[in-house]
């Protein structure tokens, strides 16, 4: 699908809706272009080009006068005194393709960006519930016509022959196995090669598809390069180069279209619900749980919020998954406005992992569940990243022995096997439960340069020391290449019970002979 004028109507629709309502689809003024493209004057957006200014796209009106793309600006303003010219704005025009796209996967959930003008969607496996591959691409091609821009689509068995066919054939749907027929009336400016071998191949008499499917593929690749052939095969249909969807595809899909757009807020999440139950039981079926959900309300105006949810542990229960995006709805900073209605609610599953039935009355975690259930409505409400957990690192210096991660990713209930055996009752902590920051320096006294302080000066408050046990010594991870000095760490407690966690940085001797204090965390 392409949208060749798509930033002459993205100015136009820009002024349009400046006189109305913002559109949900109109990006943010440039500061190089007019708040309000002229109506009935021709347009043109125009940048520079080889030294030049060119017109980089034309509206229909400036086509009808015969200009287009590539002309000189100075050209174009001698044949038309009254075009009016618009700076190029490439970044608004990238995120207008982007929100198409975006609505466009109200048909696919496979869609790719095909810059800067084209739009590509797989529709293996959807024609069906659309009529057909024919009634498909019209109902694409109405919906956005309705919307104001200009389009062309059609259908074919690879993304190059559909694009270059969108260009040059619109509205053609190519049999299965036919693109080759397809295409070999089409100019070799489909194959988008450089100016060079353009020229090059009209020079030998080759100006179409056909004259070049003849040929042998070894001659074309050694005087004109593998892209050449590379390019042939894809938009013969012969190979197809991969794309990258825009979204990640969904494991999963249940889905709600309304014959009028609905726009009560209330049965949206009612319908919500309907398809968590619908979701759940296909997870069941599979013997899977999600992990990741997300929820897309497509608006009849082209507008798509989507809302995403996430879980500590596989999850298949109905009730809970309608209760995590009720939280999520309830605490968006931008609350939903369903405008002038939704056309299309959809649930997806974007992660899962396999999860086997259990009972509750036998073998069960209560503990476990419940606080996997307040992980996850902690995390709709206030964000993923704002519910955080430890997780044990694989080192032994005290600042790298655990990461706070997020709690869905890292769950502190699945992550307690790995954590060292806790003291037995009563013991003394080996370590205090919370560090400092960064260790902070204090002033010592000690017996011998090895042993441990007999007092030490901290935050300007003299501390005397009465019991004292260590050291543990922690050297440097020599394999990581750190050169930091080795520790000697000391559990150490004044005369009025308190209870510090000392190191010297350095071995008296051998490191340094200057070793220096540090106090990195108190013990309860």
């Amino acid at each position: 699908m392409l949208l060749p004028r798509l930033p002459t109507d993205r100015l136009h629709r820009k002024a349009r809706h400046a006189r109305t309502a913002r559109h949900p689809w109109s990006s943010a003024p440039s500061s190089a272009a007019p708040d309000e493209a002229p109506q009935d004057a021709p347009l043109a957006v125009v940048h520079t080009l080889a030294n030049a200014r060119r017109l980089h796209a034309v509206d229909a009106a400036a086509a009808r006068l015969g200009l287009h793309p590539g002309l000189t600006l100075a050209d174009a303003q001698a044949r038309v005194p009254q075009l009016q010219a618009v700076e190029a704005d490439p970044a608004a025009d990238g995120a207008l393709l982007t929100a198409i796209a975006c609505w466009c996967e109200r048909w696919t959930p496979f869609v790719a960006l095909a810059p800067p003008h084209g739009i590509v969607l797989d529709i293996t496996g959807c024609a069906h519930l659309f009529a057909g591959e024919k009634a498909m691409l019209a109902a694409m091609v109405a919906r956005l016509a309705a919307q104001g821009f200009a389009v062309q689509g059609t259908v074919a068995g690879t993304a190059r022959a559909a694009l270059a066919l969108a260009r040059w054939r619109p509205g053609l749907v190519a049999a299965p196995g036919t693109e080759g027929q397809a295409v070999a009336g089409l100019p070799v400016a489909a194959l988008e090669l450089d100016p060079e071998a353009e020229r090059s191949l009209a020079y030998l008499g080759l100006a179409t598809i056909g004259d070049l499917s003849g040929k042998p593929r070894a001659a074309l690749a050694a005087r004109f390069g593998s892209r050449i052939v590379s390019r042939l095969e894809e938009i013969t249909g012969a190979a197809d180069a991969p794309i990258s969807p825009l979204n990640p595809l969904p494991v999963y899909v249940a889905e709600r279209r309304f014959a009028e757009p609905m726009g009560d807020e209330e049965t949206a999440r009612i319908v919500l619900a309907d398809l968590a139950r619908e979701l759940a039981a296909v997870l069941e079926r599979h013997g899977e749980g999600g992990r990741r959900f997300a929820a897309a309300f497509f608006r009849s105006d082209g507008a798509v919020r989507r809302v995403e949810a996430g879980t500590a542990a596989p999850l298949r229960d109905a009730a809970r998954l309608a209760g995590l995006f009720r939280e999520r709805l309830a605490a968006l900073a931008d609350p939903l406005d369903p405008g002038f209605g939704y056309d299309v609610i959809r649930l997806s599953v974007t992660a899962c992992e396999p999860l086997a039935a259990t009972q509750a009355a036998f073998g069960a975690a209560p503990e476990e569940a419940a606080l996997s259930e307040l992980v996850d409505v902690l995390s709709a409400r206030l964000g993923p990243r704002r519910v955080m957990c430890l997780q044990p690192q694989d080192s032994h210096v005290p600042e790298r022995a655990a990461a706070s991660v997020p709690a869905q990713k890292g769950w502190a209930v699945a992550g307690l096997a790995a954590w060292p055996a806790a003291a037995a009752e009563g013991a003394p902590l080996p370590r205090p439960p919370a560090l400092f920051a960064h260790p902070e320096p204090v002033e010592t006294l000690a017996e011998v340069p090895d042993g441990p302080p007999l007092r030490f000066r901290w935050r300007r408050v003299l501390h005397e020391v009465v019991r004292a046990e260590g050291p543990e010594r922690i050297a440097a991870e020599w394999w990581t290449g750190a050169q930091a000095l080795t520790r000697d760490y000391f559990r150490v407690e004044d005369k009025e019970g308190r209870r510090f966690w000392l190191y010297r940085a350095g071995t008296y001797g051998r490191e340094t002979s200057e070793p220096r204090w540090f106090l990195h965390g108190l013990f309860p």
